[in-house]
Formats: C-alpha cells, sequence, structure tokens
C-alpha cells in the first residue's frame, strides 16, 4: 500500500498510475500486480458494527433506579454548572434504560 508524500493520503492505481485525491501521481513499477483493488470482495454490511441505545458503555454502580428498582446503573460526569461547582452525574439504569441525575 502507498501513500501521497504530499497529504499521506492513500495512493489508489488507475491506468497504470497510482493517483491521490490532492492531485499527486506516480508511475508503477513493470510488476504492478500488487496494486489491485476488488470491490466485489468488500462488503461494507460485514464490516459496519450499529451500536444502539441499549449498550453499556459507561462504567458501572449499585445506584437504585427510581422508576423500577433495580439496582444496577451506568453513570456518566458531566461540568453542567459552572467550573468551581462538582460535576452532574447522569445514571442509567440497566434493566430498564430510565435516565436520572444526582448533583453533590
Amino acid at each position: 500500500m502507498e501513500f501521497c508524500p504530499k497529504c499521506g493520503a492513500m495512493l489508489l492505481p488507475k491506468d497504470g498510475v497510482l493517483e491521490c485525491s490532492c492531485g499527486y501521481k506516480e508511475n508503477l513499477s513493470a510488476d504492478n500486480s500488487d496494486y489491485t483493488i476488488e470491490k466485489d470482495n468488500i462488503k461494507a454490511e460485514e464490516n459496519v458494527k450499529i451500536l444502539g441505545e441499549d449498550i453499556d458503555l459507561g462504567p458501572g454502580v449499585t445506584e437504585i433506579c427510581p422508576k423500577c428498582g433495580h439496582d444496577k446503573a451506568t453513570y456518566e460526569l458531566k461540568q453542567t454548572r459552572s467550573a468551581d461547582e462538582a460535576p452532574t452525574r447522569f445514571f442509567t439504569c440497566k434493566k430498564c434504560k430510565h435516565k436520572w441525575r444526582e448533583y453533590d
């Protein structure tokens, strides 16, 4: 795989020349068998992972949900007030996905 010396993007083969989107061009060597792209073998569906709302990305904590009473939640900290005040904790119940906040 070759990269453009001007902008760092990947050089793609086209008509015996490696081309970059910035306009840089470089001639291929005599043995250009290393420079082939087969789009038929690329399947985007297999490489894409969709992360939904139901994936717990935050750290876990023992906290009682005010909606369902479940005792496991994830949380994140956000600075919602001035910098000299404590951040706000936002909890999400692992069972019912209810969200609530808590201040210090």
